[in-house]
């Protein structure tokens, strides 16, 4: 179960309607979370780290991530987020 983390062109985050999608924010913190759909989202600000038992990334303002269904982790936001977000 991996985390994707990509770079999306201003052609695809309009093709996919990215900008339509509800905006979530949170401050500096950290939580446990797990994944009951798969999420896809687009940060516009922040600085995040997560780490799951496979895994431990880091994505920020501009990235693309999608983390899949089922996944069990642990957030670090290192500076306040706020991203645009889908559930699939």
């Amino acid at each position: 179960m991996n985390i994707i983390i990509s770079q999306l062109t201003d052609k695809q985050i309009e093709g996919q309607g990215v900008l339509s999608w509800p905006i979530w924010s949170c401050d500096v913190s950290e939580f446990d979370w797990e994944y009951y759909q798969q999420e896809s989202c687009l940060l516009l600000e922040g600085k995040v780290e997560v780490k799951s038992e496979c895994e431990t990334v880091r994505f920020s303002t501009g990235d693309f991530v999608v983390f899949p269904k089922g996944l069990k982790c642990h957030w670090k936001v290192t500076s306040p987020v706020k991203k645009h977000y889908t559930f699939n």
